[in-house]
């Protein structure tokens, strides 16, 4: 079987849609919404093809109107783009969302698979990027072939014992220097990281015509063409400016 492993889709509509590969089973480890300009087609094509999925942090913020606090970095881009997703996601989907599993498990084609978004510590707050003695220390107990994660918006896979940790990067939101849309096909066991380019502007077009402060438009720009490669100084110059339209 061919198994299509996604994560951080962030209501990037054009990136998901880019996505043309053939499945057997789809599988989404977490974060539909937050960010990005369209979370009403990511969140119905969701639903409509994805066998399991789990909740992220963000969708949890989201369905339970959670305020986004923070002044700096990616967090102020949330601050700026949680009250667009209240206004577009009518009470239907906000449930979906808001009945999402943190942990789940799921047997595709004589494979154990176990989806959570973040870690076992933390199932939806904790970043851990390919570190080995740390996910050794997180993965005690886990009885799977495949812990599958995503949270971080890098992929990687790690190998502890016979279990292995796979992250397949954000489609929605890189943030490993390529901005191309990043998933995982997993077919017979093996594992094959995978890259789509979108359209870009159609997401910054899609924004712009939301009721989104100018900055966060701009700083939504150079996060998506940079991969997420924003150094500190630039996230200070691009929210400067929303101080004064708060």
């Amino acid at each position: 079987m061919r198994i299509l492993l996604i994560a951080d889709i962030h209501s990037n509509w054009p990136a998901l849609r880019a996505i043309q590969e053939s499945f057997d089973a789809c599988l989404f480890v977490g974060d539909l919404v937050d960010y990005g300009p369209d979370p009403v087609p990511c969140i119905d094509w969701v639903r409509q093809n994805v066998e399991t999925s789990v909740r992220g942090n963000h969708d949890h913020a989201v369905a339970q109107r959670i305020l986004p606090k923070g002044n700096t970095g990616f967090r102020k881009l949330a601050v700026a783009t949680r009250p667009l997703h209240w206004t577009l996601i009518d009470p239907a989907r906000n449930k979906f969302l808001a009945r999402l599993p943190i942990t789940a498990r799921v047997q595709i084609d004589g494979y154990r698979f176990q989806l959570l978004h973040a870690t076992p510590r933390d199932p939806m707050d904790e970043y851990l990027g390919p570190d080995i003695a740390a996910w050794e220390a997180r993965v005690q107990g886990i009885e799977a072939d495949f812990l599958c994660v995503g949270h971080t918006h890098v992929p990687y896979e790690v190998q502890v014992g016979d279990l292995r940790v796979v992250n397949p990067g954000s489609v929605g939101q890189p943030r490993d220097g390529d901005p191309r849309a990043s998933y995982v096909i997993i077919e017979d066991g093996q594992v094959q990281f995978k890259k789509v380019a979108y359209d870009i502007d159609e997401t910054l077009r899609l924004l712009k015509k939301q009721d989104v402060a100018p900055w966060a438009v701009e700083l939504t720009a150079a996060v998506l063409q940079t991969g997420g490669r924003v150094s500190p100084e630039e996230f200070d110059r691009l929210t400067r400016d929303s101080f004064h339209d708060e």
